[in-house]
């Protein structure tokens, strides 16, 4: 067997990622390029990947009942979005504005 290149679309499980591979095939009859998407269960001893990885995979020995194959390296990270840090007034200010007991002066 040989290695093979795919997504990450669950990292749930500890140890353990599951990755998309897709794959485009000639259908005979529709005379037309058709996309096939398998899943891997694949060993991720150090739990570095994240949904939306592109991971190589290798194959070894079975590990589990569904586990045959090795993250051997990520490809590229996904892009994850990281909200600001929020920065909040003071809490009478903001108790008080609540409630509506704060005016403004012109």
């Amino acid at each position: 067997m040989k290695a093979i290149v795919g997504m990450v679309v669950s990292n749930k499980m500890q140890k353990s990622v599951v990755v998309a591979v897709d794959r485009l095939f000639h259908h005979k009859l529709y005379n037309r390029y058709v996309k096939k998407t398998s899943k891997f269960m694949a060993h991720d001893e150090s739990n570095q990947c994240n949904i939306g990885d592109r991971v190589r995979l290798d194959p070894s020995r079975p590990l589990s009942k569904r586990k045959r194959w090795v993250v051997a390296e990520i490809l590229k990270k996904a892009r994850i979005y990281v909200p600001p840090p929020r920065v909040e007034a003071s809490s009478s200010e903001t108790a008080n504005k609540t409630r509506g007991l704060v005016s403004s002066s012109t």
